[in-house]
């Protein structure tokens, strides 16, 4: 295993400029995720990685070594597709061992390599299956062993979740992390899954239009994002499009309604565009109509409700274009639609973002 290490990397197709001027460095055993919408840049990033496609500036470099003009086959690189290709002439422990078997492996040896992969991504029993033979979830596992039988410097991984169900995909994503951390070895994950990302991830780039938005933990990237378009894209969000910032009180007026809220003090408004993010777990209901120093309101009335197992949501119309929503444990609700209602949530919780 490997850092990886892109200094200056820019790609442009044409007068298309796919990915802007990028400076990552992803540290060795780490599991980092490129996060953001189609278009973004992050397979992009990937396939430079990988070799497949080279930069139109910049380096790219494994430990110490410049790979930037190194061929794929010879980075010492394994890949996991979204669609697994797996071989469908071969057994599963012909997969596995595809790779060994072309470096000339003592046949022994590939089969006790083989072995031991199948018990990591416990799968003993379909060693003579083929791939149409197995599940999706196993087919994955199995592209994943297979990716890892030569032990690769690092791992890319390109969606390779997409094609499964929800609950096949939740229950993948705590068998991939399991698998990567038993290896410890580099991985570089990419998905447009803002909830696969917080699950597995040690580090979370995000991406927008070629460009990091914004790279930390899951919890720094959920609680604390910088942009308007992280807040946004990473998880569910009221945003609320304000003006004239008071950074001594933290006043801020809403635009389309005249009203005061407030954000915590002397925060740094980045852009000409300001806005409010209010998390829908963070927000209650009360019947006081009095605002309080360490807590904003608005008044509303409650315009749809949709019910989840556990949690409930609450749309509140608040004079504004799009319902204020909020999440609330559903044995906790009793408000009902066109119920009047006034929303609260404290004013360390309201983040100020920008474009």
């Amino acid at each position: 295993m490997s850092r990886v290490l892109l200094k200056g990397v820019r790609k442009s197709f044409g007068d298309f400029v796919a990915l802007h001027e990028l400076d990552l460095e992803i540290q060795e055993g780490e599991f980092l995720t490129l996060l953001g919408p189609s278009g973004c840049g992050k397979t992009t990033t990937l396939r430079l990685i990988a070799g497949f496609i080279e930069p139109t500036e910049g380096k790219i470099l494994l430990g110490d070594e410049d790979v930037t003009q190194v061929a794929p086959q010879h980075r010492e690189i394994g890949m996991v597709f979204q669609d697994y290709a797996l071989f469908p002439h071969m057994t599963i422990a012909e997969n596995i061992g595809f790779g060994l078997k072309e470096r000339r492996y003592p046949k022994q040896d590939i089969n006790d390599r083989v072995e031991e992969l199948l018990d990591l991504i416990r799968l003993p029993e379909v060693h003579d299956r083929y791939p149409a033979e197995v599940s999706g979830g196993q087919q994955q596992r199995i592209a994943v062993a297979r990716a890892v039988a030569y032990p690769p410097k690092v791992l890319l991984m390109d969606e390779p979740l997409g094609a499964l169900d929800l609950k096949l995909r939740e229950t993948m994503q705590i068998e991939l992390r399991r698998i990567q951390q038993e290896l410890a070895i580099t991985t570089v994950y990419v998905t447009h899954d803002q909830t696969e990302a917080m699950n597995m991830s040690d580090r979370i780039v995000v991406m927008n239009s070629g460009r990091i938005e914004q790279m930390g933990g899951a919890e720094d990237i959920y609680n604390e994002p910088r942009t308007r378009f992280v807040a946004d894209f990473v998880g569910q969000i009221n945003l609320f499009d304000a003006n004239s910032y008071e950074p001594e009180t933290g006043n801020i007026k809403l635009d389309g309604l005249d009203q005061t809220v407030r954000v915590p003090v002397n925060l740094a408004g980045r852009g000409e565009s300001l806005s409010i993010g209010v998390r829908p777990e963070d927000i209650g209901l009360t019947n006081s109509i009095e605002s309080s120093g360490d807590m904003n309101h608005l008044a509303g009335v409650i315009s749809g409700r949709t019910f989840a197992g556990n949690l409930t949501r609450l749309f509140v119309d608040v004079g504004l274009q799009k319902p204020v929503i909020l999440e609330a444990k559903s044995q906790s609700v009793k408000s009902n639609v066109g119920d009047k209602v006034t929303l609260t949530w404290p004013v360390e919780l309201s983040k100020l973002l920008s474009d």
